[in-house]
């Protein structure tokens, strides 16, 4: 018997597709967009706000004034839930922000006369991802192939940590703009892998609000703009603010023309099998000689101008 699942989660839709239990989708979020078959399931949840037309700074405004105030991040659509009808719902623990939290999950169950299963997902490293990939399996009946799969992910990782690194260059991974804040979680992992000394953070912490005075303590080598749900093209636009700032414009990296922008939407933010790819990513942009013969997707990433 087919469960019916709504996914709360943008990486776990992408697992169940990756493990071809795709079908068993019966509703997502308003992010869950890859691949390309996820948007056409019911979208049960949306945002209560438009970001696509808005600064980093309103977003940022926005998202507290909606959490001091108590109101809604997101908007669950309660007769799609019921339509929909599902067994078990997947979400995460990791960011009431970036994603439906437990306040939507127990308003979900409370429509729901079923009362479904629910699954909750809380990776801190690239370890819990992968373990994350076999957690959704065991509900869906696809160990055999989340074990394949995994198999097939860890050969990717193991090909790019034991490379010999010719540099150990300091990084700073940047998850917002305005305000700035560093990236945690499995972001400073990563880094490591491909041989930079992350600065800041460390893995398995939150993402938090950074002083400029630490990244100028720091003085990174490289840094690496990886807002949370943006692009490429994205972020390079909100960069321009930041990019004024004279004591951003002070650091070694700025004026190395050492900034990129990565396409964190599809390979940093959320913690699914494409982190992998984001690995990937890092492993060009820290070590391009060590990397040069890696195969990255072409939209990933592209360094900044910075002396303009």
């Amino acid at each position: 018997m087919l469960n019916r699942i709504v996914s709360f989660l943008p990486s776990a839709t992408e697992i169940l597709y990756e493990l071809g239990a795709g079908d068993q989708i019966v509703g997502v979020t308003h992010e869950c967009n890859y691949p390309k078959q996820a948007k056409t399931k019911p979208r049960v949840i949306h945002s209560s706000f438009d970001p696509d037309t808005m600064t980093s700074q309103e977003i940022d405004n926005k998202v507290v004034d909606l959490m001091h105030s108590g109101k809604d991040i997101y908007i669950l659509d309660e007769d799609i839930l019921k339509k929909a009808n599902p067994n078990l719902i997947i979400s995460q623990g990791i960011c009431e922000v970036c994603s439906p939290y437990t306040k939507e999950v127990n308003r979900a169950v409370t429509i729901l006369d079923n009362k479904p299963e629910v699954l909750i997902l809380d990776p801190r490293n690239l370890d819990d991802i992968l373990t994350n990939i076999l957690d959704v399996a065991k509900k869906v009946g696809k160990e055999k192939e989340a074990q394949s799969f995994i198999d097939s992910l860890k050969k990717r990782i193991i090909s790019v940590q034991t490379r010999p690194k010719k540099s150990k260059p300091k990084i700073l991974c940047v998850e917002w703009l305005d305000p700035l804040f560093t990236a945690g979680h499995w972001v400073p992992q990563l880094v490591e892998m491909v041989g930079g000394i992350n600065g800041i953070s460390s893995t398995g912490d939150q993402s938090r609000r950074m002083e400029i005075d630490e990244t100028i303590k720091f003085d990174p080598d490289i840094i690496i703009l990886m807002p949370c749900g943006f692009d490429v093209k994205r972020t390079i636009l909100e960069y321009e603010k930041l990019a004024n700032n004279i004591q951003w414009k002070s650091l070694a990296a700025v004026q190395n023309n050492q900034v990129y922008a990565v396409n964190a939407n599809e390979y940093f933010s959320k913690p699914g099998p494409r982190t992998v790819t984001g690995l990937e990513i890092l492993a060009k942009i820290i070590n391009p000689k060590t990397y040069a013969d890696l195969t990255i997707p072409d939209d990933s990433f592209q360094k900044i101008n910075t002396k303009n």
